[in-house]
């Protein structure tokens, strides 16, 4: 996993405008409108919301398994009025080979306006976007991106964090925020997006996990992002901080076969428990994108407790979602809602 600004072979004018492929695409003025819409949205009457998309047709076309991210788009969709209608391989023409270029020409033919797409492979997203021309969002492509993720994250921290100001997001908002990110690093796309977005919003991340799972040969660390290997230490230097916060990662089963992990010892320098948590970090804010496996990356005591954001960052999705919709189907309605 490289973590770069410079993702994908594709410039952002030669895809539709409002798709969102990468994180890196974004300014930060970008993401100042998206979290500002998602407030705004937030805040709208169900039935004048319901008016935003009207009419309107969104495919989720989804070739992995996903709880979170394929509903909070599908009820995103559907709030602001838009017909959806999901696409997975296990259903559809894709079990019997079909390419995605032809499954997203199939989509476009039958009418849908903009496709939300997760893909096991790196990288899909661009082709989608090129060989429709439509709007596209990534849902998550290989071990490459989640960038829907990486702005609920950071609309989570901006209205859990202490002295944040929330409503002026520019490129100090984060400034001395303590960024620990822990787990999988090596396979997980919402890591990337993470340390991709959340320096240019002026945070520290600090990358932590085992050789196995942060390889540092694999890594092209940006600024504002490095490793630290002593979980304990990491979480010490976010709890010192005042602003610290701890993401979780799941240990992705789907992809670390082959590789010498000792998940006792895991548990024992990478969990994060009551105790270690009370000891290094006893006010840091806690995350984790999930799906979550209580008593191996987290204790159950410490997701559900007061430290926790994880079910903020859940109802955080649904409004961000939301402004990525209005932003990729209805321009003018976005200008209306950043204001």
């Amino acid at each position: 996993m490289t973590i770069s600004t410079e993702q994908g072979a594709m410039k952002k004018s030669e895809y539709a405008g409002g798709s969102l492929l990468t994180v890196a695409d974004l300014t930060v003025d970008e993401v100042a409108a998206i979290l500002a819409a998602a407030g705004s949205l937030e805040t709208m009457h169900p039935v004048e919301r319901a008016r935003m998309l009207a009419g309107r047709r969104v495919a989720l076309l989804f070739y992995e398994s996903s709880t979170r991210t394929r509903t909070s788009f599908e009820l995103a969709a559907k709030s602001l009025g838009a017909t959806t209608t999901l696409v997975s391989d296990k259903s559809s023409s894709i079990e019997k080979g079909e390419s995605l270029k032809d499954t997203g020409l199939t989509l476009r033919a039958l009418g849908a306006e903009c496709i939300i797409l997760r893909h096991p492979n790196s990288g899909a997203p661009y082709l989608l976007a090129k060989s429709t021309g439509l709007p596209v969002l990534n849902a998550g492509d290989g071990m490459h991106e989640h960038p829907s993720q990486a702005l609920l994250d950071a609309r989570t921290m901006l209205t859990r964090l202490p002295g944040i100001p929330a409503g002026r997001v520019h490129a100090k908002t984060l400034e001395g925020v303590t960024v620990v990110i822990t787990g999988d690093i090596l396979h997980s796309r919402v890591a990337r997006s993470n340390a991709m977005l959340l320096p240019r919003l002026g945070a520290r991340v600090l990358l932590c996990g085992p050789v196995p799972l942060l390889p540092e040969h694999a890594l092209g660390l940006g600024s504002g992002v490095e490793i630290e290997r002593d979980f304990d230490k990491a979480l010490k230097r976010a709890g010192s901080s005042g602003k610290g916060v701890v993401m979780m990662l799941r240990i992705q089963r789907e992809r670390v076969v082959g590789l010498e992990l000792d998940l006792a010892d895991y548990i024992a320098r990478y969990q994060l428990n009551e105790e270690r948590l009370a000891a290094c970090a006893p006010n840091a804010l806690v995350m984790h994108p999930g799906p979550m496996i209580r008593g191996l990356e987290i204790a159950g005591e410490v997701a559900d407790g007061p430290n926790s954001a994880i079910e903020d960052q859940v109802r955080h999705g649904l409004f961000i979602r939301m402004a990525l919709l209005v932003r990729a189907l209805g321009a003018g309605e976005f200008e209306s809602v950043t204001v």
